[in-house]
């Protein structure tokens, strides 16, 4: 059997397609999973101290693959002492996406030593455009959009929090 130069382009293209929708393989899940009550999430107090004050946070942990992919989405309201942790274990580069999440958030990247390393600031509701770390990080947070900057949130600031013995046992299992 032979196969055509134009049927082997479009094989290649179907090919480079897959590829790349197999890089992106959450986006998919995102719409069809089931989402889980975020009472059922572990939460932790999350501390972020910058220019000589001490902020404090009640944090829903994401320490699942599935809880990472639902994050906030859905969400309508989200008080400004409240937001959402992504551990990254092992640490990596990190890819969000504001799918399906109904208020702008800030996206607070913490590098290996603790500190803030990249701040995505008010990211747009509903926009499917990746917003990436751009290096590895142990952990993203997720906060009201704008609260960062209102708060005096910077590049630099120190973070720290307590794993919750649920959010060790969920990655030994992974």
């Amino acid at each position: 059997m032979t196969t055509s130069p134009s049927t082997l382009g479009r094989a290649a293209a179907l090919l480079a397609v897959g590829f790349l929708v197999s890089l992106t393989p959450m986006a998919g899940v995102a719409q069809t999973m089931p989402l889980e009550n975020l009472d059922h999430f572990p939460q932790t107090t999350l501390t972020v101290k910058a220019d000589g004050k001490t902020h404090r946070f009640t944090v829903w942990v994401a320490n699942t693959p599935a809880r990472q992919v639902q994050g906030l989405m859905f969400v309508r309201d989200l008080p400004s002492d409240q937001g959402m942790l992504f551990p990254m274990q092992p640490p990596r580069v990190a890819q969000f996406w504001m799918a399906n999440t109904y208020i702008p958030l800030d996206m607070l990247f913490v590098a290996l030593d603790g500190r803030i390393e990249k701040i995505a600031a008010n990211a747009k509701p509903f926009s499917l455009q990746t917003i990436s770390s751009g290096a590895p990080v142990k952990a993203v947070i997720e906060i009201q959009g704008g609260e960062a900057r209102k708060l005096g949130i910077v590049v630099g600031a120190r973070v720290s929090w307590v794993a919750s013995p649920a959010d060790t046992a969920a990655r030994s299992e992974e």
